[in-house]
């Protein structure tokens, strides 16, 4: 416990000086309720006919729209989910100038739900949709409430705004994401693994002074300023108190 405190009061001190960039993963949305997809508990430890990885990929959601639609309403759409303390603490330290950017690699939209603005979406977002034909928009809740494939006014086919596999990131986003960890004095990493590439590839561009990792599975890195393997809502919970 000891330790825990000290190394929550050098995190305060870190945020204290500001030029903070926050770089996150499914682990930040957890403690939300909303599922991660690795862990023993996550989306991609159940057991389907066809595995995720296939399921969510480009190719999949247009041979097998159906099927791709009954996957991602059950499992990619928390539309009851809340931001907790963690997406609380940086949209409160982005309003007080500390935090520079939040960078993620979630679809949730929890952080702009909690307040923060400056957010950089690697992987797209469940909150927009796009018609395939006509290029209208639609939000979540359309998609949740249709029956079976949601489709357009005009007919068309309407596709969610989340990064599938076989696709490429949103244009500009990734170039944002390394200016702002270039640029940072402070790297809070937290919830990931930094198994998903090319966001994991982020890392290298930081050549700042403090790098802190958070998340529940130990990850190791010779260069961590600080290593927490506590609840990330608890520890910026601490940090900010």
């Amino acid at each position: 416990m000891e330790d825990f405190a000290k190394r929550v009061n050098a995190l305060k001190d870190m945020l204290s000086k500001g030029n903070v960039v926050f770089f996150g993963g499914a682990g930040v949305s957890t403690e939300s309720g909303v599922p991660d997809f690795r862990s023993a508990g996550g989306i991609f430890a159940k057991k389907y006919d066809i595995p995720p990885e296939i399921i969510l990929s480009h190719n999949f959601f247009y041979s097998h729209t159906e099927y791709f639609y009954d996957f991602y309403k059950t499992y990619m759409l928390p539309l009851s989910a809340k931001p907790n303390a963690a997406h609380l603490a940086l949209a409160d330290l982005e309003k007080k100038e500390l935090v520079k950017a939040v960078i993620t690699q979630n679809i949730d939209g929890l952080h702009q739900a909690a307040g923060s603005r400056s957010v950089l979406e690697l992987h797209g977002t469940i909150h927009s949709n796009t018609c395939t034909v006509c290029g209208r928009k639609y939000d979540a809740r359309y998609v949740a409430d249709s029956g079976g494939v949601p489709v357009c006014e005009c007919g068309g086919l309407i596709k969610p705004d989340v990064v599938l596999y076989g696709e490429q990131l949103p244009e500009g986003v990734f170039e944002r994401a390394i200016e702002y960890v270039s640029e940072a004095d402070t790297l809070i990493i937290g919830g990931t693994s930094l198994r998903v590439y090319p966001a994991a590839d982020l890392v290298r561009y930081f050549h700042g002074k403090d790098l802190v990792l958070i998340n529940k599975t130990a990850l190791f890195r010779s260069d961590a300023t600080l290593v927490f393997d506590e609840p990330i809502g608890e520890v910026f919970k601490k940090a900010q108190a």
